[in-house]
């Protein structure tokens, strides 16, 4: 019994080669697609369970290929590319991409990002469940979050701050999303205002704010949150 199916669009044949003997070790099915149009169509006929996607391909961007994507399915994508500017993550992630890992790349990371996609796949629609992460216990079910079994109080922004990272545990949540989800889309460019918050809820929740174990940063594009999991996952 394989751990799913998951569909590799690159263009590089050494990048495919690569890939698919160490994911079929790892438990994977392995298919592949070339350009953007035998992807799109590869997961609509082949129903991958996750997607591995380059961003610079033949025939379209990559990003097209996750707008087409979203616009009629929830499978999960991981950014796999050479683009390193923060404007293409941030493009890609906030298209509905659901992390971004640059080449070069370790093939622990990349199993460990895969891990945590597959594992969140589908939440929306599951009953949501307490996330622990350091020592902390973040439980949407009763709105409530506590480390070591102490309660924390939050601020309501804190706390809806904090619930949507834990929401997407594992994966990076980029500064627009974080913004226009937990104050508006008027306040979709106020970096500082994020900064703030985020510096105010380590705080409270983490061991040492000064060295987030929690909610890290990823540099120019958002934040996420590393759950217990997520940690075990990526030993």
């Amino acid at each position: 019994m394989t751990l799913g199916r998951i569909l590799v669009v690159d263009d590089e044949p050494q990048i495919r080669r690569f890939l698919r003997p160490a994911l079929t070790a790892a438990g994977y099915d392995v298919v592949e697609a070339e350009n953007g149009a035998d992807a799109v169509k590869a997961v609509a006929t082949g129903a991958p369970d996750l997607v591995i996607l380059d961003l610079g391909l033949p025939d379209m961007d990559g990003k097209d290929v996750i707008a087409s994507l979203r616009g009629w399915s929830t499978v999960p994508i991981i950014i796999l590319s050479a683009r390193d500017r923060e404007s293409e993550k941030i493009a890609a992630l906030d298209l509905g991409a659901d992390d971004y890992v640059e080449k070069p790349f370790g093939i622990g990371e990349l199993t460990a990002r895969i891990r945590s996609a597959m594992r969140h796949r589908g939440r929306p629609d599951a009953p949501p469940a307490p996330v622990t992460a350091d020592g902390l216990t973040v439980d949407p079910a009763l709105r409530m979050v506590a480390r070591d079994g102490a309660t924390i109080r939050l601020t309501p922004k804190e706390y809806e701050l904090l619930a949507l990272l834990a929401h997407h545990a594992g994966r990076v949540v980029t500064h627009r999303t974080l913004l226009t989800s937990v104050w508006g889309p008027a306040h979709a460019e106020d970096l500082h205002y994020l900064r703030v918050f985020i510096g105010q809820l380590r705080q409270k929740i983490e061991r040492d704010p000064g060295q987030p174990r929690i909610v890290q940063t990823e540099p120019g594009v958002g934040y996420r949150l590393i759950a217990d999991t997520d940690e075990r996952n990526a030993d």
